[in-house]
């Protein structure tokens, strides 16, 4: 409970900054959900595409659990692949190295969102009815990456922002920062997870036997 508490302390600490990721985020789906209104051929190639992710390649055994209703399994890996590729590996190890730069995945990532998930796409429109949550819950955890990113490199780049002196200080307070941060991650992925894999087994069960 402590360390819940101390990652919302920084959340209210900076509550602007954190209610500029959220507009920032959301608002981008929004925005390109327009966009694919207008280009459905866009659209149509994403959902090909993505489809054909989860069927071959390294997101084949995700694919596989979900067709195969292995709920636990479904779980797990979606978890850790949001967790570990979609979080860590794209948006805080690069701002790690170059700070801030992680947050253009982040961008990029609202984007496609907006582009593929459109809800008046013919494939799209029940689907996104309890999909949506899904949405925000995932969407979510990436603005809380994205704002972790931003405390990592204002404390390295601005120390006495964070209250230490030195960049060196300030990184390593960073790291702190981020670490915090990540408990809620972990929590919203988690929840994320558990809901997305019981949403898309039952529509698939549902619709198979429609």
């Amino acid at each position: 409970m402590n360390a819940i508490r101390s990652a919302w302390e920084l959340l209210k600490e900076h509550k602007r900054s954190y209610i500029f990721f959220n507009v920032l985020y959301y608002g981008l789906v929004v925005v390109f959900m327009g966009v694919a209104a207008f280009n459905p051929s866009v659209q149509d190639e994403l959902l090909r595409a993505v489809g054909e992710s989860f069927m071959t390649g390294p997101l084949a055994v995700v694919g596989e659990a979900y067709l195969n209703a292995e709920v636990f399994t479904a779980i797990a890996l979606t978890f850790l692949v949001n967790l570990f590729i979609a979080s860590l590996l794209s948006i805080t190890v690069p701002s790690l190295v170059i700070p801030f730069v992680g947050l253009l995945l982040g961008v990029y990532r609202a984007i496609l969102w907006g582009l593929l998930f459109y809800p008046g796409h013919p494939d799209m429109q029940v689907i996104m009815i309890p999909h949506s949550l899904t949405l925000i819950l995932e969407g979510q955890a990436y603005i809380l990456v994205m704002f972790a990113a931003w405390l990592q490199g204002r404390a390295f780049l601005f120390p006495q922002s964070a209250g230490v002196e030195g960049h060196l200080r300030g990184y390593a307070e960073g790291l702190k920062r981020t670490g915090k941060i990540y408990i809620l991650v972990v929590l919203t992925l988690l929840a994320a997870a558990i809901y997305e894999v019981i949403e898309v087994i039952w529509m698939a069960q549902m619709m198979a036997g429609a």
